[in-house]
C-alpha cells in the first residue's frame, strides 16, 4: 500500500495552510496514495499568543477542518490531519488530530497527552501547558493501510503510549511533528527507530520543516520506518510531498522472530534499596 507524507512550513494564515493542505490531498491522490498524513500544526504554526488567538476556531468553524475534509472527499483518499490548534467549549485550546476517510466523514479524534514544557540549552522555552489542555485517552483506528495509533509530536518520549497502542492492536504508530532543531538533531531519529521496533510497528511521522513565519525554526526530516527499523523515507529538509509503501506483512513477520507483545509483562513494583 502506498502512502504519502506531507512535509510543511506552516504559516500565521490558516488560508494559505488550508490551500497547501488541500493541494497536497489532490497530490497525494493523483500519486497513487490511499492515505495522506500530516504534520503537527498543519492549519497555524504563529508563537504569537494574541495573533494566534484570533485565528484558532472551534473545531465546528475551524477553516483547515473544513478544507481538508471537502478535499478528502473530492480526491476519494483517507488523510490523517497530525493536529490543529483548536478552541474548547472551556475557552482552552486543544492540539487535536484527526482521521478523516474519503467522504470527508471524521472517523477519529485525538488530543495530545503529554505538553511541552522545557528549557532547552540554547536558551529556547516552551510552555505549552499554559495555553492548551491535555488529552486524556488514546486511540487505535481502522484504516486501509491499517489498525493506526494516534499520538502526537512530545508524546514520543514517552514509551509507555506506544506499548499501549501496539498491545491494542496498532500496526502504525503517527507521530505528527513541529521538533525543535536542537531536539531534533539529538533525538528524532533515535526516538522514532526504537517506538517502530519495540512495538513491531511501521512508525508514520510527518513533521514541520524550515524558518516559520513567526520565527521558529523546526527540524524536519519526516520520516516513515518499518518494524525492524528500516527507515523507508526520510524527507530531509525541504517542504512537500514523499511517497512510502508499506506491506502490513512485515508486522507479522517481525513478530513472529521477536515476539514483543505477546512477551510484555506487567511491571511489578520497583523496591528502592538505600
Amino acid at each position: 500500500m502506498k502512502l504519502a507524507v506531507l512535509q510543511m512550513t506552516s504559516g500565521v494564515d490558516p488560508a494559505v495552510n488550508a490551500q497547501t493542505l488541500a493541494d497536497g490531498i489532490m497530490a497525494a491522490a493523483k500519486g497513487g496514495a490511499v492515505m495522506l498524513f500530516t504534520p503537527e500544526m498543519s492549519g497555524l504554526v504563529d508563537r504569537d499568543r494574541a495573533r494566534a488567538a484570533t485565528n484558532i476556531r472551534a473545531e465546528s468553524d475551524d477553516l483547515c477542518l473544513k478544507a481538508v475534509r471537502e478535499a478528502a472527499e473530492a480526491a476519494g483518499i483517507w488523510v490523517h490531519i497530525g493536529s490543529l490548534a483548536l478552541l474548547r467549549p472551556d475557552g482552552r485550546f486543544a492540539n487535536r488530530g484527526f482521521i478523516i476517510d474519503p467522504t470527508g466523514t471524521i472517523r477519529a479524534r485525538y488530543d495530545k497527552l503529554h505538553l511541552f514544557d522545557v528549557d532547552l540549552p540554547t536558551g529556547e522555552s516552551w510552555r505549552e501547558s499554559s495555553v492548551y489542555a491535555a488529552g486524556a485517552s488514546a486511540s487505535v483506528v481502522s484504516t486501509p493501510v491499517g489498525m493506526i495509533g494516534m499520538s502526537i509530536c512530545y508524546d514520543l518520549r514517552f514509551a509507555g503510549l506506544y506499548a499501549a497502542l501496539s498491545g491494542a492492536g496498532a500496526q502504525v504508530l503517527t507521530v505528527p511533528a513541529a521538533f525543535t532543531r536542537p531536539t531534533g538533531a539529538a533525538h528524532w531519529h533515535t526516538l522514532l527507530k526504537a517506538r517502530a521496533i519495540e512495538s513491531a510497528a511501521f512508525v508514520v511521522a510527518a513533521a514541520q520543516t524550515g524558518d516559520h513565519e513567526d520565527g521558529r525554526a523546526t527540524f524536519g526530516h519526516s520520516l516513515v520506518i518499518d518494524p525492524w527499523g528500516d527507515v523507508l523515507l526520510d524527507m530531509g529538509e525541504a517542504a512537500g510531498l514523499g511517497f512510502a509503501d508499506i506491506d502490513l506483512t512485515k508486522v507479522t513477520d517481525v513478530l513472529a522472530r521477536i515476539p514483543v507483545i505477546a512477551h510484555r509483562r506487567a511491571i511489578p513494583d520497583v523496591t528502592v534499596v538505600p
